[in-house]
């Protein structure tokens, strides 16, 4: 059988349109199959740097509790020295609390029935705002007032609860003038309810009318 260049050019075509469409869903399938593999590289690489950030968070946070831990530590050996108040207050560490308290003796801020500050007693309120800005920012701050048992005569206040507010807020003031946040800070006026001595005695009666700072430390 004869066969003629037309019969030869036609068997091409029909040739072509028969591949042609087998290599169209290869490249189809290629290009599927190489996007998925992008996709997956990007999953892998995304994998590996949360992996990466989780383990740098690890390592910080255990940095962190570390630091705390050598902090309580200092804070049970040496309260005064360790909570940088310094060994001129008196300073206690509560570790069940988690507070830091400095007591001031009310004569040091106060005449006898008075809430206004005495002008030396700048000096140490001072003291204790540097040391407030400097290691415990952000932390919640407590300003107690306490009185001892002896009635209100010759003072204008109505009762032993009113005096030791006005005086835990007159230190509050004082402090959130200097910088404190006030939303940091409240006072707490607690009387004659909360005594840390006798109040059968002057000596006693002395160490319960004073003015707390308390420190939460969580």
């Amino acid at each position: 059988m004869r066969v003629t260049n037309k019969k030869i050019l036609v068997l091409l075509c029909l040739v072509s349109f028969a591949v042609l469409p087998g290599c169209t869903n290869w490249k189809k399938k290629y290009e599927a199959l190489n996007v998925e593999n992008e996709n997956v590289k990007g999953l892998l690489e995304r994998e590996r740097s949360e992996k990466g950030q989780l383990a740098g968070q690890v390592t910080q946070g255990q940095q962190t509790i570390d630091e705390l831990q050598k902090q309580i530590e200092g804070l049970k050996k040496s309260p005064a020295e360790a909570s940088g108040f310094g060994k001129e207050f008196d300073v206690k560490f509560d570790p069940s609390a988690g507070t830091i308290t400095v007591t001031l003796p009310d004569d040091i801020l106060f005449d006898s029935g008075k809430a206004e500050l005495k002008g030396t007693s700048n000096t140490k309120l001072d003291r204790i705002y540097s040391v407030l800005r400097e290691k415990y920012a952000g932390r919640r701050i407590d300003v107690a007032g306490h009185t001892d048992t002896d009635p209100i005569k010759k003072s204008p206040w109505k009762d032993n609860w009113e005096l030791s507010a006005q005086r835990a807020l007159t230190v509050v003031r004082y402090l959130v003038k200097r910088g404190i946040p006030d939303e940091t800070i409240r006072a707490v006026g607690c009387g004659e309810s909360q005594p840390i001595a006798s109040n059968t005695t002057a000596a006693g009666k002395t160490k319960n009318r004073r003015v707390e700072i308390v420190v939460h430390m969580r």
